[in-house]
């Protein structure tokens, strides 16, 4: 599931480069949902593995798409615009989830047979849902080299763009940081949690 999600992220960012106008990724077989062309063998495998295996606290990626702002007809609107493509395609896979969670039958209470198959596809969807939400969240946070810090170099004014550039060699620290003093799950869980109610229509 992850490997699917972050491969529909990535590619959401080359289509979105190559309708803007800027064909660099999709000249390298980045406008591809193949993994492939798109899972990095330390942050995309191995990282999340040992994450899984251990409780380590690892942050895990997949290749950057390459972009050239010099083919963008509008780069700083439109860079922004290509940022926000991961994030919002994980937010589209996530209603898609919850749409067939909502499509799922109950089992009768007496169907032993059906529970033992609609029970585990429930908590496999369930698990979709909650991945790409937690991924569209995540790659929100403000801070380069995440989406959401390329979003706001693309809505600030030359000056706070410039700051928030100066961040980029510090972006992982920060988010350990943020990460391991539990800073994180304080900002993101409630947004999370949020959306999570309303897709999967949480009381």
């Amino acid at each position: 599931m992850l490997i699917a999600s972050l491969s529909v992220h990535e590619a959401a960012h080359a289509w979105a480069a190559d309708r803007l106008g800027d064909p660099t990724a999709r000249h390298l077989g980045r406008l591809s949902l193949n993994p492939v062309v798109h899972v990095d063998p330390i942050g995309t495998l191995l990282f999340p593995l040992i994450a899984m295996l251990t409780g380590v606290p690892l942050i895990g990626w997949a290749k950057p798409v390459p972009v050239d702002p010099r083919h963008l007809r509008h780069p700083k609107r439109d860079f922004a615009l290509i940022a926000a493509a991961g994030p919002a395609s994980n937010l589209i896979m996530a209603a898609i989830g919850a749409i067939i969670f909502a499509m799922i039958p109950h089992a009768a209470p007496g169907d032993i047979a059906a529970r033992a198959v609609i029970r585990p596809l429930f908590t496999l969807v369930i698990e979709f849902v909650q991945l790409n939400v937690l991924l569209a969240v995540f790659n929100m946070i403000p801070v380069p080299p995440l989406d959401g810090g390329n979003v706001l170099l693309g809505v600030l004014p030359h000056a706070g763009a410039r700051l928030v550039e100066q961040l980029r060699p510090y972006g992982f620290l920060i988010l350990y940081a943020l990460m391991l003093t539990g800073t994180l799950s304080y900002l993101l869980g409630p947004v999370a949690y949020s959306i999570l109610r309303v897709l999967l229509r949480i009381p």
